[in-house]
């Protein structure tokens, strides 16, 4: 008789949560960079050219390390982000899927759809964080929060702006993972298929490379403009009670103004 050896549930969102974790370390210097060239432009400016330029630009004004700032804020998030993602998804896929007769895959995109939303929701306060802390660098001295880590940066936030400002930006970050879960789904599958139908590739390591980076492409692509939108609200400063930004009408007409000149 076989023994049952599957993984406990907890154990499963554990290592969800920690694949994410090594995951945001391994990118944080690359996320830094997305995070200072979304940012550069709110004077109406492009600050930077290239990425490459915006990299040269963190080192040599803040040193190799200057690149995991917001490195504790970015291990929060996917730890709340993946392991929320993780466990609602797996509970939807049980309490939906009938004995003999698994999910089909609109369904099941659907589903994931849904727990990228509950991730984000929960990811958001530390999203937050991350994006003043990576951002934090290209302000003037004399207008940095200069956040110690997370854990400061959420009491800190909480104390000054009230805990809402946790959730600010929480509607683009949860449209964003929603774009971001759809896209993926759908891209990679599509991919996949196409690459396969050339007869050239077999179906293996190589062909799910190949996807994964087509499906990376075109979910960048398509989650750009509403992470461009979130990253703008959850950094803007209130000065003398008055938002850096009116509303969403505002940061789009600005971001438009910045790329088109």
């Amino acid at each position: 008789m076989a023994t049952d050896k599957r993984i406990p549930k907890a154990a499963k969102f554990a290592l969800g949560g920690s694949a994410g974790m090594t995951a945001a370390a391994v990118v944080q210097p690359l996320d830094l960079l997305k995070n200072r060239m979304q940012l550069a432009g709110k004077d109406g400016k492009k600050k930077f050219k290239t990425s490459f330029h915006a990299f040269t630009h963190v080192i040599r004004n803040e040193g190799v390390l200057g690149l995991y700032n917001g490195l504790s804020a970015g291990l929060l998030r996917q730890a709340t982000y993946t392991t929320t993602r993780l466990g609602v998804y797996t509970w939807m896929l049980e309490s939906f899927t009938k004995k003999d007769k698994p999910l089909s895959f609109p369904a099941k995109a659907a589903l994931g759809v849904t727990a990228g939303a509950c991730g984000a929701l929960v990811g958001t306060p530390a999203d937050v964080a991350l994006i003043r802390m990576t951002g934090d660098g290209h302000l003037p001295p004399e207008q940095r929060r200069n956040y110690k880590n997370v854990i400061e940066a959420l009491y800190r936030i909480a104390k000054e702006e009230g805990i809402a400002t946790w959730f600010r930006g929480c509607s683009p970050t949860i449209l964003r993972a929603m774009v971001v879960n759809a896209a993926q789904l759908g891209t990679y599958s599509q991919a996949k298929q196409m690459i396969l139908q050339t007869k050239k590739i077999k179906d293996g390591i190589f062909c799910h490379f190949l996807s994964s980076m087509i499906s990376g492409a075109a979910t960048t692509v398509a989650s750009m403009p509403v992470d461009i939108i979130k990253t703008r609200i959850q950094a803007m400063k209130t000065i003398d009670g008055v938002p850096e930004y009116s509303g969403l009408t505002d940061i789009i007409v600005k971001v438009s103004y910045t790329f088109l000149h």
